[in-house]
Parts: structure tokens; C-alpha cells; sequence
């Protein structure tokens, strides 16, 4: 096979699992087709400034179990919009960044990322269309796959945490609300709060009324259940009511950051209902650490199918978990939405059968 020259990005929040799919790329770039393999440094930042550097065999060894990205990342980057520092209006420089790629005679480009990477990947294929997409963000929202890594960990970590919640609920007769992340899509809310045991749980799709919140919390009380678990998505919002902003960043490609619902709802249940409240914002610990064994081994699969989807020049795709195979789909179908929980969604409904509360 012809020697080439590949490069690696990862872009947007970082996440268990990708280090993995760095490995998966590398090491059959190297071993199976002899390629030369360049990382860029903290995603489309590295692109347009021109920081990389070529990997080597051992830089890819032993990073399996290592949360984070051994690359670094960014989620303000957009070579389309590119602030160069704060206060400066932005520029497009994706020209530039094509002239990166071919100085460095880079012959495909591997973007690893969610829903903002991929989709500044799907117009970058415009001018370079040697990309191929990896799709990772713990909030499991991108169309085309059936998970995404990174969302496995944080599942997990909802479900400990909500374990350890319980004890102290129970304990001093409380309710106790759990702020998850996720942003629009209540994947990881429903998902953690299921296997956690939320006794209720709002999400973004769904918007919740106050009063069959406090319904719930009541009724659990009449049964003589003297404490409940709320897990509330960051972008749970009311009825009638837009989502609960904590701050907006100007210079970032999505400028709004979420936050703050968890707290609003606290102090509506102890108002209303007598009970005692306290809120835990789970917050970035949902995406740091080691990955779990299930997204070690999707990230690699995802990794090792990327590699293969370019030694056959199949680009413009994403890699995509569907059922239990991994394929390669169109990145512009894969980014012209987002994946959301559906009500008729059979985990969804699944948990309503089992008497949770979805507050609508």
C-alpha cells in the first residue's frame, strides 16, 4: 500500500475513551499500513496555528486506560469563525487550514469529536474532503450511531453517585436532586437516573410541570417513602419556561452553557412540600476519568474502523455503532441534527412503567 500521511485532532469537551480511539487510529496506521501518523495539538486550534507533532509507536502505547486526550482539545476553535483573542471579531480561516494540511501532506484527516467537531468536519470536507469522523461526546446526541464513547463512563458515574445519594437521602428523610449533564438531550439523565433509581427524572425533550413534580414527591409520601432522587438534565426546563442559563461565552461556537435548574428545583420542592432539600451538581467529574471497559473497547473499534474506512478512500463518513457492528455513515447526515429521547423511546417507557415520574 501507498505511504501516507494521516493527522488526528480531537475536538470540543474531552471525554473517557479518547486516548483509546487515538490508539485505534494510530497503531493500525503504523502497523498494518506503514503510514506516518501526526497529532494535532488541542484540535482545530493545532490546524490553524500549525501545532503538531509526528507520533510515534510509543506515544500511542499504554494511553488505553488514560482519561482525557493526550492531543489536548478545544471547543472554541472554528477555522470558520476563528477569534483570534478575546475581543477580536471572527475571521474565517479554513483556506488556511487547508494550506496546513497539504504543507504537511496530510492525505486524510481524522476528527474526533461530537456534534460541533463533526459538524465543522462536514464543511471542511468542502475544501477537504479527505475526513473521516469519530464520534465521541458523553451526551450520546449525534445522529447516525447508536452510542457514542464516552457516554458509557458517564452513565456509570451518574448511577455510583446516585447510589451514594441515596444512602444520605434515605438517611435524613430528604429529597435530593441530582444535576446531570447532557445539554439538549436527556440521554445521560435517563439512562444514569434509571439504573441509579431516580425516583423522578426531567429532561430537556420533555418539559416538566412543576405541580406533577410536587405530585410525585407527595405521593411517595403518602406511601411512606420518606426521601426522593431527582435527576434533572442540565437542560430540563418547565412548561412555558426556556432553559436555565449559567453563563454564555462569547468567543465559543456555542456560546451558551447550561447550568443551574437542579437549584431552582431544590427550593421549589422544599417550598411546596415541607421537605428538605439539598442539590449535587455532578458537573465535569461525568467526563473525566478511565473509561469504562465498554467504551475502551468502542472507542478502539471506532479507532480501528476509521483507519480501514481510509486505507479504502471511503470518506466523508463517521464511524457508527449499529447494533453490534461498527460501519462507516455519511458525517453531512450524521450532523444535521441531533439524536433526542423520544416519548416513545421503550427505555422511557419502560421507566414510567416502573412508576418513575417524568413530571409531565
Amino acid at each position: 500500500m501507498k505511504k501516507r500521511t494521516v493527522a488526528i485532532l480531537t475536538g470540543g469537551g474531552d471525554c473517557p475513551g479518547l486516548n483509546a480511539a487515538i490508539r485505534g487510529i494510530a497503531k493500525v496506521a503504523m502497523l498494518d499500513f506503514g503510514w506516518d501518523v501526526l497529532g494535532i495539538k488541542d484540535g482545530y486550534d493545532g490546524l490553524i496555528e500549525g501545532r503538531y507533532w509526528k507520533l510515534q509507536n510509543s506515544d500511542v502505547s499504554n494511553i488505553l486506560p488514560l482519561g482525557g486526550t493526550i492531543l489536548g482539545t478545544s471547543n472554541k476553535a472554528n477555522p470558520f469563525g476563528y477569534i483570534a483573542k478575546k475581543g477580536d471579531a471572527p475571521v474565517d480561516v479554513s483556506d488556511r487550514v487547508v494550506e496546513n494540511l497539504k504543507k504537511w501532506n496530510v492525505e486524510t484527516l481524522f476528527c474526533i469529536g461530537g456534534d460541533g467537531t463533526c459538524a465543522i468536519a462536514n464543511r471542511l470536507q468542502k475544501k477537504f474532503p479527505y475526513i473521516i469522523g469519530v464520534p465521541k461526546t458523553i451526551d450520546n446526541d449525534l445522529l447516525c450511531t447508536d452510542q457514542t464513547f464516552g457516554f458509557d463512563t458517564a452513565c456509570s458515574f451518574v448511577t455510583e453517585s446516585l447510589d451514594r445519594i441515596h444512602t444520605t437521602a434515605q438517611s435524613h428523610h430528604r429529597a435530593m436532586v441530582v444535576e446531570v449533564m447532557g445539554r439538549y438531550a436527556g440521554w445521560i439523565a435517563l439512562c444514569g437516573g434509571l439504573a441509579g433509581g431516580g425516583d423522578i427524572i426531567l429532561i430537556p425533550e420533555m418539559p416538566f410541570n412543576y405541580e406533577k413534580v410536587k405530585e410525585a414527591i407527595l405521593e411517595r409520601s403518602k406511601k411512606g417513602k420518606k426521601f426522593s432522587i431527582i435527576v434533572v438534565s442540565e437542560g430540563a426546563r418547565a412548561q412555558g419556561e426556556g432553559y436555565t442559563v449559567r453563563e454564555v461565552i462569547s468567543d465559543s461556537p456555542d456560546p451558551i452553557r447550561l447550568g443551574g435548574i437542579g437549584a431552582k428545583i431544590a427550593d421549589y420542592v422544599e417550598n411546596e412540600t415541607g421537605i428538605e432539600s439539598r442539590v449535587t451538581v455532578l458537573g465535569h467529574l461525568q467526563r473525566g476519568g478511565s473509561p469504562t471497559f465498554f467504551d475502551r473497547v468502542l472507542a478502539t473499534k471506532y479507532g480501528v474502523t476509521a483507519a480501514r474506512l481510509a486505507a479504502k478512500n471511503d470518506f466523508g463518513k463517521i464511524v457508527a455503532l449499529r447494533g453490534t457492528e461498527v460501519v462507516g455513515a455519511s458525517l453531512e447526515e450524521a450532523t444535521s441534527g441531533l439524536k433526542l429521547v423520544k416519548k416513545d423511546n421503550k427505555l422511557l417507557r419502560d421507566a414510567i412503567s416502573l412508576g418513575t415520574s417524568f413530571g409531565f
